[in-house]
């Protein structure tokens, strides 16, 4: 799946992305760019979809939120939407991480 969190209080779209990312993951992000939006079941809530460059690679996970963190390669990502990649499995197609995936790897965005 992508990364998720929630936005704090005045906090803007980019700052929460930038937030979470090094939270849950321990990487620094540049240029968060907004994607998509999809209802989510909590009330009066949206989850929010973005796209983001990595400053680095180094991954350092936060044990507590997360089970595992790692990167795949562009050529990974699509074999696993096609259903190819024993070692990534992607989320629904009704899910916006799907969505983020898919786009990426097809370089829609």
């Amino acid at each position: 799946s992508a990364l998720a969190g929630f936005m704090d209080q005045g906090e803007s779209i980019e700052e929460a992305v930038a937030r979470e990312v090094m939270e849950e993951a321990g990487i620094e992000v540049k240029n968060v760019k907004y994607h998509s939006s999809q209802p989510w079941p909590l009330p009066y809530s949206i989850m929010i979809g973005c796209h983001a460059e990595a400053a680095s690679t180094n991954i350092n996970m936060d044990t507590e939120e997360m089970t595992d963190v790692k990167w795949f390669t562009r050529e990974e990502v699509l074999l696993a939407l096609e259903g190819k990649n024993e070692n990534l499995r992607v989320p629904m197609k009704i899910a916006i991480a799907h969505h983020l995936l898919k786009d990426w790897a097809y370089q829609n965005i």
